[in-house]
């Protein structure tokens, strides 16, 4: 009897499926490019072998990039170990364990949502006002939203685990404290501790765009170097950058040992305020002008009448509308690049590509496409789009090379094509975690519209440039008050799609 073979297109196809919005975006550039500044791009293309090797300009620059990186490792050691805390609090095992009720871990959980929902330059930006150009403003404005997203990813990973040894050692009369380090401990410290350091990486990026809107920093060289059209210093700027967040990723690939991982966070902010100290970087503890926030909030009426300065359904349907572009480019761009150019080499030059488009903030690639094109909700979701595609592109490389090659080379030897090989082969062995994977990132792009709003004069993030530069509070607490909420609806309909997709999973 002969065996027919039926090969299923829909799980392999799916990541490609939201690529196809290239060719709408495409076509709305098109319709309003210039080209005007189409020879300022071959410039800056010109400029990445030819950056600038003048002693004072490298000084500045490795002045700004060891700036970066003190508030890059001190945000990331606080939030490390203040998320790892409160990530066991928030824990409903955990709090079952000590307790023998859920309900405090919940009650923490929505406690700390909220601050975790506003991005990281609107903190920023928020505690610039009150506190001044101060190295703990940055500091602060990285830790706070990192150590609640820290300890929810802590939460969940603990909450997901599922161990035999919980309820023999409960039953054993085991103390609690006992139960979660025998139990828990071992068997999920070592891909907590992976994300710890994948959080590092996370941190320097987040310090770098804080730069590029004031707070000082290489970030602030890059972005000034891009406005006065220097493109050697500016690209200076960005190898140095690249060599950094390469020593970084070695240093964090040698300390793979979770033990060693654990003391890594705990020692970084004693380092970076050593470092600090020695760079002249102001990190006394500011003082605080709360009266700025709070001279027109008590204010009711002025409430009300800010809420309606706004014309609240275009403004969010922009944020989505920008939301829903980047999330088709950063999650369809990879396997799209793949599947046209399959093979190994490739993948060592699309893990260049991906690691270019990761190293230049979101605001830099969005004023670079605006020397093409005139603003819109296309140009401010391709240019998040193209950074967060450098992210989803290290992912989906590291599941190819994880899951290994063996598959497509199968599909190959039985005359298949090199296409259909890698189509059926790696990206299918890939596709559901890459899936699952790009949820929580299309969670990360609708926080970081702020960033990329504040640059293409579209959704809340504009709104709020707006705000602050008038000093309308009440506006902008409006604004990010708005900003959460959509946060977390988008949260939520992630983890509901993540729980359908998951459970579809285990029927198949």
């Amino acid at each position: 009897m002969a065996v027919r073979i039926t090969l299923k297109p829909a799980l392999p196809l799916i990541p490609l499926l939201p690529g196809l919005s290239l060719l709408g975006i495409v076509a709305v550039l098109f319709r309003d490019g210039h080209g005007g500044g189409l020879p300022l791009l071959q410039e800056f293309a010109a400029a990445a072998v030819h950056p600038s090797l003048d002693p004072v300009v490298l000084g500045s620059l490795l002045n700004g990039l060891q700036i970066t990186l003190v508030i890059a490792l001190l945000s990331w050691g606080i939030s490390s170990v203040l998320g790892v805390g409160l990530g066991l609090l928030c824990s409903i095992t955990v709090s079952e364990i000590v307790t023998g009720v859920s309900w405090p871990a919940v009650l923490l959980r929505r406690c700390l949502a909220p601050l975790r929902a506003v991005h990281e330059l609107i903190w920023g930006l928020l505690l610039l006002q009150v506190f001044g150009l101060n190295g703990w403003v940055a500091v602060c404005a990285i830790a706070i939203p990192y150590t609640v997203l820290m300890a929810r990813v802590i939460a969940d990973q603990v909450d997901c685990h599922v161990s035999p040894a919980l309820p023999v050692l409960k039953g054993s009369g085991a103390a609690p404290w006992a139960v979660i380090f025998t139990g828990l401990v071992p068997p999920l410290a070592q891909p907590l501790c992976n994300h710890v350091g994948h959080r590092l990486d996370c941190a320097l990026r987040s310090a770098l765009i804080l730069g590029v809107f004031g707070l000082g920093g290489l970030g602030t060289d890059l972005s000034l170097s891009l406005r006065s059209l220097q493109f050697q210093e500016m690209w200076s700027g960005l190898w140095l950058l690249a060599i950094a967040m390469v020593i970084l990723d070695r240093c964090l690939r040698m300390l793979r040992g979770w033990s060693r991982m654990l003391i890594i966070p705990v020692l970084s902010p004693l380092i970076a305020i050593a470092w600090g100290t020695h760079l002249d970087l102001q990190l006394s503890w500011p003082v605080g002008q709360w009266s700025v926030l709070f001279a027109n909030v008590m204010d009711g009426s002025q409430g009300l009448s800010a809420a309606l300065e706004i014309s609240w359904p275009a403004v969010i349907a922009s944020t989505l509308w920008i939301t829903l572009i980047a999330g088709c480019i950063a999650t369809g761009l990879p396997p799209l690049l793949l599947l046209v150019w399959p093979g190994q080499t490739s993948l060592r030059i699309q893990e260049l590509l991906w690691g270019a488009l990761r190293l230049l903030p979101a605001p830099l690639t969005a004023l670079l496409l605006l020397m093409l094109a005139k603003p819109s909700l296309a140009l401010a979701g391709l240019a998040l789009g193209l950074h967060h595609s450098g992210v989803m592109g290290r992912v989906l490389m590291d599941d190819i090379r994880n899951t290994g090659l063996r598959s497509a080379q199968t599909l190959k030897s039985c005359g298949a094509s090199p296409r259909v090989s890698w189509l059926y082969g790696p990206l299918a062995d890939v596709s559901r975690p890459y899936l699952t994977y790009a949820i929580y990132r299309i969670d990360v792009i609708l926080r970081d519209t702020a960033i990329i709003g504040l640059v293409g004069g579209a959704g809340l993030g504009w709104q709020l440039m707006e705000a602050l530069s008038s000093f309308h509070w009440w506006l902008v607490f409006w604004i990010v008050l708005t900003s959460a909420v959509l946060t977390l609806l988008g949260e939520s309909l992630g983890e509901r799609l993540q729980g359908s997709w998951n459970s579809r999973a285990m029927a198949l």
